[in-house]
Parts: structure tokens; sequence; C-alpha cells
């Protein structure tokens, strides 16, 4: 391989991580105006089948449950991530007046998986203000389909002091 198909080759590569970034970015960074707007449906698309969001949930109950509503819940797959969106506790907030804002992540790359860590913040409309109801740390797992990145897992925890959420960050920057 002559030098110039090196540098080529090395070119195509930077190129393919960055378009794989930015569209990682452009996926986390849809979450809040999708979830803030009631679409269950595209909120749900971002992502697998059998993807996970947990937000203080824990493990999925043995009894199968699909969607764990409130504070600390979890949804355990794709069409529980839409019902959590159309639930009670989530029409309840976005009703109120409601901003959830994903803070710049850091994007680990791996081929056809990445790892996102970030924060995350839910405002919420009090009077004529909004005030910061819940800060999160974020580590988000993806995968590559035929469709696009999509959302394999995300872990979300109340930046409360205890040592759970400060291990969600440490773990995708290590």
């Amino acid at each position: 391989m002559s030098d110039t198909d090196k540098r080529l080759a090395a070119l195509e590569t930077r190129l393919k991580d960055l378009e794989d970034q930015v569209a990682l970015y452009q996926l986390m960074s849809a979450y809040g105006p999708l979830v803030d707007s009631g679409d269950a449906e595209a909120t749900a698309a971002l992502w697998v089948e059998d993807g996970v969001y947990d937000w203080g949930g824990g493990p999925k109950p043995a009894d199968g449950a699909p969607v764990k509503e409130g504070a600390a819940g979890a949804a355990y797959s794709r069409s529980a991530v839409a019902d959590m969106v159309r639930g009670p506790y989530h029409q309840e907030i976005i009703h109120g007046g409601a901003g959830h804002v994903i803070g710049l992540p850091h994007i680990v790359l791996n081929g056809d998986t990445a790892v996102a860590t970030s924060y995350s913040r839910l405002y919420r409309r009090d009077g004529d203000n909004f005030r910061v109801w819940r800060v999160g740390a974020n580590r988000w797992e993806f995968v590559r389909t035929p469709d696009g990145w999509r959302v394999k897992k995300r872990v979300n925890r109340v930046l409360n002091g205890g040592e759970e959420p400060r291990q969600l960050l440490r773990s995708g920057i290590e």
C-alpha cells in the first residue's frame, strides 16, 4: 500500500468516526425534545426493541413488568419506553412545563458499539420560572443497527452524593 493509500485510508477511518460521533450526538440530543413533546413512538424509536432505560428502577423485576413508573423507574423494552412517555407520571411532568436537557457527552466508539457518558438535567416550571428538578449521571450504551445507531441501554442516576452515580461517570471515561 502506497503512502497516499495509507493516508487516504486513515482519513476515511477518521471521517467515519466523526460521522458516528455526530450521529450519536444527534440521537442523544433528540431525546429531550421528543420526550418533552410527548411523542411516545419517536422517543421509543431511539431504542432497540429489547433496549432498557433505567432511571433508578434497577434490574428487570422477576414478574417481568415492562415499566416501573415514578421518580425511580425503568422501562425494559422499546414499547415500555413508549408506555413510560404515555404514562401518568411523565404526562404530569410535561403538562406542568418541563425541559429534559442532555449535556454534551463523552463518547467512546468501539466499532458497532459505543458508550456515552453525560449529565442530564430536568427543568420544571415553577410559576413564571423554571427550576432544576433533577440532575443525573448517565451512561448510554449504543449499537449500530441497519437503521442507524440506537440505544441499547441507558442508566440515569440522580447525583445524590452516592457512589453509584459517581461510578457511572467514571466508568465511561476510564
